[in-house]
């Protein structure tokens, strides 16, 4: 029966083919996808394979090309069947993985049946050109077989000299065959290996000889093939192994000879156990002498490397310092403050730098190792500043003083000094900073100051007593030229403003920043408490409401009259600052050594161009406000040596006023320790 494989991922295709190609001689196999007929052509051999192209998974160019690639199935025919891919490019594309033909779809089924029956023809051909190849390579063998008797008689009669010659050598002698089998072998095989023999004929080569060592020195298990061609003539090191399973160190060589064609190779097996003994000694020895050299070779190596390496650092450390005395000579040259260093032992100048000189007046070479009597430096109150004197941990940072140049000028400075040492020597290091023109200009600018602020307050204060006064002025002229008494009405706004001036006057007054100020220990939290009703009355009746919350504070030392008048200004302000609605936050609380009182409003927030004014005296928004509030809120705080800080956002503006915790001994003015 003729295999032939047809595939089709189409059951209709299938039956027309198989209605096409039957035949009792013929064997129909059927396949739905390209790895189906893998799968068939794995278990069968096909005369032909129609095979279509279009099919899921594997289509049929791959499917073709992977048959192609199997040594059994490459000569197989395959007819490609298709009624889509028609393209010239597509049928190369089939010639090109190996098909035989190209058919479309729909296709002659008569002419479909003689070409199947012609590579049937092909194939029956094919079987029966093996079948002769079979028988002669059969024939061939035999006339082989007959050489190899011959062979044996040749060999038997060269049996007894060889026996002679291995019976009287002290090395196992094995003659073997290209496949490793063992042809005979020598007495001395009993001796060296434990075997008889008759043992051993016709047992393989590593029966006794298991392990070789290889040309890339590693030894490695017995290979025949590997042995015979690239070790003949040569000796070789291997493991032997004896009937008793223990292994010995061997000397291997081969000797390969040729009868009538077949290859015959003898082996000389020499047990080396006690030349490798000898030899293990002396590695011992050597590895061990080796390794007292290496150690010592490294230890020299590494001291080597550890004095580069410190002779390395101590050059880079040289550099470093060079450079560094380089760049710190620059530094001290090119400094615009005034440097020197003063020998501490003897007042001696060791150095100083040009800003020095060009201040002073004096010259370098009158100036270097020479010792001056005269008071360098004095303080604020007139104390001479010894530097001598100062201990080795005792530095001055920005003291102001005064020093006197060489033409008599007094100037002023910021004293800064430092304590170091000089090749052994300690020396104090002089630096000062010259504040002379900034001193005279901030004199003037301080003066110019309160020139401007006199102005502005005068202007003030003469603009907001001058509207009342203009009051009283004109109902006084009234009353005079209608010769009238005066009606209470007239009477009573001339009393409001004159009140109106009197409350100008008596604000005015308390930013006064020398008033003495009544203070005694008491809570913060209870005055503000105290103020607090009036604050809640003022919000109910505009519509608003306040939320406080008093944490507990350590007291301090305040004066409550200030304390509810700072307060009230700036709940007032807060509650006016706010829709109706609004709430207004109090809160008291402690943060590490401030105690601070912060009243919060949720307004519209304080434009960043009024918020830099706020405190300015007579500085106001409001239409009916003086624009002393703030300022007396500032000057109260200042009193009182307080901070007040302001943040303002959209979500309305936050007074803080931070109290420090200073001793009751100290008295304050302006916020200045007394």
């Amino acid at each position: 029966m003729i295999n032939i494989l047809m595939v089709d991922d189409l059951k209709e295709n299938l039956i027309a083919l198989e209605a096409v190609l039957s035949s009792p001689n013929y064997h129909l196999v059927t396949a739905r996808s390209g790895e189906e007929a893998l799968k068939c052509i794995l278990k069968q051999d096909f005369a032909v394979i129609l095979l279509d192209v279009q099919m899921p998974g594997l289509n049929g160019f791959e499917t073709a090309k992977l048959i192609k690639a199997r040594k059994k199935s490459k000569n197989i025919p395959i007819i490609f069947i298709t009624a889509i891919s028609q393209d010239m490019e597509h049928v190369l594309h089939g010639y090109s993985v190996g098909a035989i033909d190209y058919i479309f779809k729909p296709f002659n089924p008569e002419a479909l049946k003689r070409k199947v029956e012609a590579f049937v023809k092909i194939h029956q051909s094919h079987r029966e050109s093996l079948k002769q190849t079979e028988w002669k390579n059969s024939m061939e063998l035999e006339e082989v077989n007959l050489k190899l008797n011959r062979t044996t008689i040749d060999l038997n009669k060269t049996e007894t000299l060889a026996k002679v010659i291995g019976d009287t050598l002290l090395d196992t002698i094995v003659t073997f065959d290209a496949s490793g089998m063992i042809l005979s072998i020598n007495p001395m095989v009993q001796k060296m290996f434990g075997y008889y023999e008759e043992e051993l004929i016709g047992k393989h080569l590593t029966a006794i000889l298991p392990v070789i060592k290889e040309e890339v020195d590693r030894m490695a298990p017995l290979s025949i093939h590997s042995l015979t061609k690239s070790a003949t003539g040569k000796i070789l090191e291997g493991v032997a192994i004896q009937k008793n399973k223990n292994r010995f160190p061997v000397d291997v060589q081969i000797g390969k000879v040729i009868i009538e064609n077949h290859s015959l190779f003898v082996c000389t097996i020499r047990d080396v156990t006690e030349r490798k003994e000898i030899e293990k000694i002396k590695n011992q020895q050597f590895n061990l002498l080796k390794r007292v050299v290496e150690e010592r070779t490294l230890d020299l190596l590494s001291t080597n490397e550890k004095l580069k390496e410190e002779i390395k650092e101590r050059k880079k450390v040289a550099d470093d310092l060079f450079v560094s005395l380089e760049r710190s000579k620059k530094i001290f040259d090119a400094s615009p403050c005034l440097m020197a260093i003063r020998s501490i032992r003897n007042g001696r100048f060791i150095d100083v730098n040009k800003a020095w000189l060009h201040f002073t007046g004096y010259e370098y070479v009158k100036v270097k190792d020479q010792v001056f009597d005269w008071a360098l430096f004095t303080c604020i109150d007139g104390n001479k500043v010894d530097l001598c004197d100062l201990q080795l941990n005792e530095t001055l940072c920005n003291l102001k003083v005064f020093y006197q140049s060489k033409n008599g000028e007094r100037r002023c400075g910021l004293l800064s000094t430092e304590i170091i040492d000089i090749q052994d020597e300690a020396c104090v290091l002089i630096l000062v900073n010259d504040i002379t023109e900034r001193d005279h200009l901030e004199k003037e600018m301080l003066r110019l100051d309160r020139l401007n602020l006199i102005g502005e307050m005068a202007a003030g204060i003469a603009h907001e007593i001058r509207n009342p006064m203009t009051t009283v002025h004109g109902f006084l002229q009234m009353w005079k030229s209608n010769n009238q008494p005066l009606s209470p009405q007239f009477i009573d706004v001339m009393l409001d403003e004159l009140n109106r001036a009197n409350s100008i006057i008596k604000e005015f007054l308390t930013l006064a920043k020398n008033k003495a100020s009544n203070k005694t220990k008491q809570s913060l939290p209870k005055i503000i408490d105290a103020i607090l009703p009036l604050i809640n009355a003022e919000a109910i009746l505009a519509g608003k409401r306040v939320q406080y919350d008093f944490e507990p504070c350590p007291n301090l030392f305040l004066d409550e009259k200030e304390i509810r008048q700072l307060f009230l200004n700036l709940a007032l302000n807060g509650l006016e600052a706010m829709e109706i609605g609004g709430t207004l936050t109090v809160r008291t609380y402690s943060e590490k050594d401030m105690v601070i009182l912060e009243v919060k409003d949720d307004g519209y927030g304080i434009k960043p161009d009024i918020l830099e004014k706020i405190g300015t005296p007579f500085f106001t928004t409001k239409e009916q406000g003086t624009g002393l509030g703030l300022a007396v809120c500032y000057s109260i705080a200042d009193r009182h040596q307080a901070k007040i800080k302001v943040q303002s956002g959209k979500d309305g503006t936050c007074f803080s006023i931070c109290f420090n915790r200073y001793s009751p001994e100290t008295p304050y003015l302006n916020g200045v320790k007394q």
